[in-house]
């Protein structure tokens, strides 16, 4: 048996909300390289979905999710892919629990509080989501069945899914830390995939991860997350960066949600990012009942901040809570 882990982020770009990383570890008969999850699956998923298909739309989240087309498909196709995985709930916020729990980290997290900053999760800790939060995106349970049958067929497992939420008052210090924004991205992914990931384990392990920006080398930040094995490095070019650690190959690559892994990782990411936003929304809206609500990106996130910042004030809450700088 081999393993196939994708991994992927949400919400690297915006001044509001968090930033989101999941990764999904699947189980595959003989060695991953000749494992096609797309053809496994090929009744019940799809990533180019045709009109009226009754596939599960799996692909890079901004092939699936607008705001303009709605949550319904992304919701759909993410609930029933954690269902596959075992992981059944009603509550946004006892799922992020449960995907947070994958790892060593809270959700609500002592390094991102301080005692006397007891509103620093006011939008999290106040309020909840039932989900799905669409009727539109309720499991079908006829599909479900389909892919646990097609799991079965092709000797697959989903054994996981994680997510890492990072609020601003974390990312802010992570990135004044290393003085920039995609180090602090790469540490983060990093330590989520050590998290689910056992470089000395004896079966054949595939890694993709979306490339960072525009960084071509990674060795340095594997071996911050290492003890002492020793790092292969393959091509290290602007489309893919190749790693070999033992019996596991890294790879960042462009485009890498052409990997199902990968896109899945990207929905569920995307998923517990819009969601956070919609309880950021409805914290400030209870405030200020007229407040257009924000995604959170850099020019409507400024306009966001103007008009709460009284609110802000009397509510005493920081920008260091509040606000990503960069």
């Amino acid at each position: 048996m081999g393993l196939i882990i994708g991994m992927d982020e949400a919400g690297y770009g915006p001044n509001l909300g968090p930033l989101v990383i999941a990764t999904t570890v699947w189980e595959v008969p003989g060695h991953p390289r000749d494992c096609d999850l797309w053809s496994a699956f090929e009744t019940v998923v799809t990533n180019q979905p045709e009109r009226n298909d009754p596939r599960l739309h799996i692909a890079d989240s901004k092939d699936v999710y607008t705001p303009a087309r709605g949550i319904a498909r992304l919701e759909k196709s993410v609930l029933t892919a954690l269902a596959v995985n075992g992981v059944g709930t009603t509550s946004f916020v006892e799922l992020v629990s449960l995907l947070m729990s994958r790892n060593d980290t809270g959700f609500f997290s002592s390094t991102d509080a301080h005692p006397e900053e007891n509103v620093s999760q006011s939008w999290l800790e106040a309020g909840d989501l039932s989900l799905p939060t669409n009727d539109k995106g309720t499991i079908n349970q006829e599909t479900f069945l389909r892919w646990q049958e097609c799991c079965d067929n092709a000797g697959v497992r989903l054994m996981a899914v994680a997510a890492d939420i990072v609020s601003p008052r974390r990312f802010n210090r992570l990135v004044r830390a290393a003085d920039s924004k995609g180090i602090a991205l790469s540490q983060l992914s990093l330590s989520l995939l050590r998290r689910m990931w056992n470089p000395d384990a004896a079966q054949s392990t595939q890694v993709f991860c979306d490339k960072h920006g525009g960084r071509n080398r990674y060795d340095t930040f594997l071996a911050d997350i290492l003890d002492g094995q020793m790092i292969f490095r393959g091509e290290e070019t602007m489309e893919r960066s190749v790693y070999r650690i033992g019996e596991t190959e890294i790879r960042f690559q462009m485009k890498a949600e052409q990997h199902l892994p990968v896109a899945l990782a990207s929905m569920v990411a995307k998923y517990i990012r819009e969601l956070s936003m919609d309880l950021f929304n409805q914290f400030w809206r209870e405030h200020l009942p007229e407040l257009k609500p924000t995604k959170g990106y850099p020019q409507d996130a400024k306009r966001f901040r103007e008009e709460i910042a009284a609110k802000q004030e009397e509510l005493e809450i920081s920008d260091e809570i509040l606000w990503r700088e960069r």
